[in-house]
């Protein structure tokens, strides 16, 4: 349990942010505009983006489910952060030229420029949709277990910081989120670099815990530890097969990373393009540190229950981060470390909020009402962010039954994958090919919908009993293929979709798809600085570098 010292460093930490965001946004409250709310005026330096980008990425959902994850034996799934920066990198390089020449505030509205505005719909919806079930109500679930194993009762824990981060989301606007976001990257940080070292002090170093795997594995016999340094496994398998992983996250990461308003919008904000590549680059080398920070102590605490040293149930390994810091952590130190996970948690809360907030207030409400004043327009994004606290508050129930099969980073994945291949296939090859037009977006983008929600709910029906794989050819070819490997299938179908139907209709005019797709204009917003092809560079090597060191070959 937490002491009364350990609850006044939470409060001051609370505290801290609450002034930071206020002294942040106090200049210009009084003539506050939309671009002042929502893209932070549009002169943020590449340090804020890239540490924004990766913080309000690493919400409590990722802390604790990667660190269930190594606990769990299950580091490929770090391979999700690990291709993050590879697709970084094209959105540095491919995708921010296109968003800035542009101007646009949102995703949709991007789509719509280049296709149609019942493209610009879509997406719109099915963002806002993917927000309250992934990131909005999953992030508040598992900051909610943090509090449930530190004696903290599920709800209190869930409401006190939904509404503290409502409350300076609402207020701030995204430059409180930017900069909240790079204070609270180093206290994240810092939490985690504690958690390992406190763990590797108690097993004894890493002699200790692999002497603690070696001993567990003669007292049982059927115990694979491979799972545990490895971060390849066959394409036969059924979680994390490495064919899945090579072709299938990357189209994840093209919708999350290049497409996804939560995670594009720190870009918009950029003051001009060699800062948006640049913190993008940037964002990409802090992804590699949640292998070390977030998997390891998954896998230390593994290691530590083992050894009878820790009070883990091996069955329930999404809470092994939370129970190391609680049995292990001196008082102060686990308020501060319980603090760096409250960071984590506001950060990805506000990001959703706000790109929520935004993309409901541009995309229709500005739509419906298109001379509606600057305020009218920043007093509606702070309406939507309450209504969006409550919704989520309302879904909350239905996560603990959600993610009860597969843990946490699976059900998030999982969700991900059935969202996100028609969406990448219309963004990416809108870019190329200037023959794509509305018909065939429209129809592609509907089919790998309905698509990814017939996976989802035949899923649900299988795992629940109701149905069963062999029970007829429909569900054995939806719901047969590792999840990974229906997001290559439905991307490829989508694809094919796009391009057939489009063949159907004229091609757009070259007025309308002037800096939407490659021509001479856009070009100029291609330019290339040194510093930053040899950053891109040395990324690329460390991926590659990482991925022999965590292989066969590599703990050989």
């Amino acid at each position: 349990m937490i002491s009364t010292i350990d609850y006044s460093v939470i409060i001051l930490y609370f505290l801290g942010i609450f002034v930071f965001a206020w002294w942040i946004t106090r200049k210009n409250r009084k003539d506050q505009e939309s671009t002042d709310y929502f893209l932070a005026s549009r002169d943020t330096g590449w340090f804020v983006i890239g540490a924004s980008l990766f913080a309000s990425n690493i919400g409590a959902e990722h802390i604790i489910g990667l660190a269930g994850s190594g606990a769990r034996g299950d580091m490929p799934a770090a391979q999700f952060e690990i291709l993050a920066s590879l697709v970084l990198i094209l959105l540095g390089w491919l995708f921010v030229p296109f968003y800035l020449k542009t101007g646009v505030f949102t995703m949709p509205e991007f789509l719509e420029r280049r296709y149609s505005s019942g493209a610009r719909t879509y997406l719109s919806v099915v963002s806002i949709l993917a927000y309250v079930l992934t990131k909005i109500s999953l992030t508040i679930f598992a900051g909610a277990l943090v509090f449930e194993v530190l004696g903290i009762p599920f709800w209190t824990g869930a409401l006190i910081v939904i509404f503290a981060t409502g409350i300076y989301t609402v207020f701030g606007g995204l430059k409180a989120v930017l900069y909240t976001d790079m204070v609270q990257l180093f206290i994240l940080l810092g939490g985690m670099v504690l958690a390992t070292i406190f763990a590797l002090n108690q097993i004894g170093g890493w002699s200790g815990m692999t002497e603690a795997f070696d001993s567990y594995a003669l007292a049982n016999p059927d115990f694979d530890n491979s799972g545990f340094f490895n971060l390849w496994r066959p394409s036969s398998d059924s979680s994390y097969p490495w064919t899945g992983m090579m072709f299938g996250a990357p189209i994840l990461g093209v919708w999350y990373w290049c497409t996804d308003q939560f995670i594009v919008q720190r870009v918009l904000s950029a003051k001009d393009i060699s800062n948006a590549r640049r913190g993008t680059i940037f964002a990409g080398y802090l992804k590699q540190l949640p292998l070390f920070l977030f998997i390891l102590p998954g896998i230390l605490a593994f290691a530590l229950a083992s050894k009878g040293l820790l009070a883990l149930d091996i069955a329930n390994p999404d809470k092994a981060l939370p129970i190391l810091i609680n049995e292990l952590f001196p008082v102060g130190i686990k308020g501060l470390v319980l603090a760096g996970l409250l960071a984590a948690l506001m950060s990805s809360l506000s990001s959703a909020f706000n790109s929520c907030s935004t993309l409901f207030t541009i995309d229709f409400y500005k739509r419906a009402k298109p001379k509606a004043s600057e305020r009218e327009l920043v007093w509606v994004g702070q309406l939507a962010t309450i209504v969006l606290v409550i919704i989520s508050l309302i879904y909350i129930p239905l996560m603990k039954t959600l993610t009860q099969s597969g843990g946490i980073i699976q059900y998030l994945q999982s969700v991900q994958a059935y969202i996100s291949p028609p969406i990448a296939a219309a963004f990416l090859l809108g870019l190329f090919m200037k023959r794509l037009n509305a018909r065939g977006a429209i129809v592609s983008l509907w089919s790998g919908f309905v698509l990814g929600a017939l996976r989802l709910i035949l899923e649900f029906l299988v795992e629940n009993g109701k149905v069963a794989l062999g029970d007829n050819l429909l569900i054995d070819l939806i719901v047969g293929p590792n999840f990974l490997h229906f997001a290559i299938y439905l991307f490829i179908l989508c694809i094919i979709i796009l391009i057939v139907v489009s063949l159907t209709a004229p091609q757009h005019s070259d007025e309308k798809l002037k800096g939407v797709t490659f021509d001479k204009t856009v070009e100029d917003f291609f330019e290339v600085k040194k510093i930053d092809v040899n950053m891109t560079l040395g990324l690329i090597a460390l991926v590659i570098f990482i991925w022999f060191l965590f292989s066969p070959m590599g703990i050989a």
